[in-house]
């Protein structure tokens, strides 16, 4: 495909909560339209951490190239706007060579960045962190979130306590500038638009999506993520790191420390990836632009309405 001076990349992106089959949807339509894998997904970029990131496999990776996966390690913090700057130069490779783009993921605001650019936001302050990350530990997230309510009410509003990562940057942001972050974002408004897209959204069922979690976590569980998780730490890579305190690997660290029993360590990983689950559909479902498609059933369709599309 030849773009004339002005024209947009078209790119295919597949979204749903985690469990949804999204990774095999990709899969499928990347075979038969000759493109390739654009990873979305804020866990998946880490090296070692495949089973609790449930990374497609070497093999599946091998099938349909793919991109965005094992670019970093576990102690480097990898923000949204590092994720826009390497899908804008993977996009531009694949497209070059001729290949479709096709962006897969769960994560958002990873999404949205890429699609809408992102706020022009100061960068980290790590002294500051440091101290809303000690303040965590000693008073919890209600209390961050109460203290950003003070501030940034239209953010704390929109937060969930246990979002800890998103309080403290928000938090960080008013003390660095004095303005709530989500000034800046009203200010910027994400209308940059920089490709042509097509947004699908893998629909299920609430019951169907938890049985589908449940699943996996016991997957994961059989498939080793007890010694990847415990490699992970003899390597040197602690609890205290922001990719450690993902949901999974937090838990089976408080198993491996003694804190708690494998049973309820399995059963807080279900638990909390349900939640998480549960949260990715509500910010799904207020995307005007997704078309949403039920999978595998409607395959066929589907196919039809990507081909057409790139067409």
């Amino acid at each position: 495909m030849t773009s004339q001076p002005g024209d947009k990349i078209k790119i295919l992106v597949i979204q749903g909560p985690t469990a949804s089959g999204k990774t095999g949807l990709a899969i499928r339509l990347a075979e038969a339209i000759g493109g390739e894998i654009v990873n979305a997904d804020s866990m998946q970029v880490y090296k070692g951490m495949d089973i609790g990131t449930a990374k497609p496999s070497k093999d599946l990776q091998n099938k349909v190239p793919h991109h965005l996966i094992d670019i970093v390690s576990p102690e480097q913090n990898f923000s949204v706007g590092d994720f826009r700057k390497e899908a804008v130069k993977a996009i531009a490779d694949i497209h070059a060579r001729g290949a479709k783009p096709i962006i897969v993921g769960g994560t958002g605001l990873y999404i949205r960045a890429l699609l809408k650019g992102l706020a022009e936001v100061p960068p980290a302050d790590d002294e500051y962190r440091m101290e809303l990350q000690e303040l965590l530990e000693r008073k919890g997230g209600e209390f961050l979130l109460s203290q950003l309510a003070l501030v940034d009410l239209v953010s704390a509003t929109a937060l969930h306590p246990n979002d800890h990562v998103r309080i403290i940057r928000a938090l960080e942001v008013f003390r660095l500038t004095g303005k709530p972050i989500s000034e800046f974002r009203g200010c910027h408004g994400f209308m940059t638009e920089d490709y042509s897209y097509l947004k699908i959204g893998i629909r299920v069922e609430r019951a169907e999506l938890y049985a589908r979690i449940n699943h996996r976590v016991e997957e994961m569980i059989n498939d080793g993520f007890i010694d990847e998780v415990r490699g992970l730490l003899a390597l040197g890579y602690g609890r205290e790191l922001k990719s450690m305190r993902s949901i999974g690997y937090r838990e089976i660290c408080s198993y491996l420390s003694g804190e708690t029993d494998l049973d309820k360590a399995v059963s807080l990983i279900k638990r909390n990836t349900r939640h998480y689950g549960k949260r990715q559909e509500t910010w799904l479902r207020g995307d005007p632009e997704i078309s949403w498609v039920e999978y595998p059933k409607s395959f066929d369709t589907i196919q039809n309405h990507v081909i057409a599309f790139f067409d």
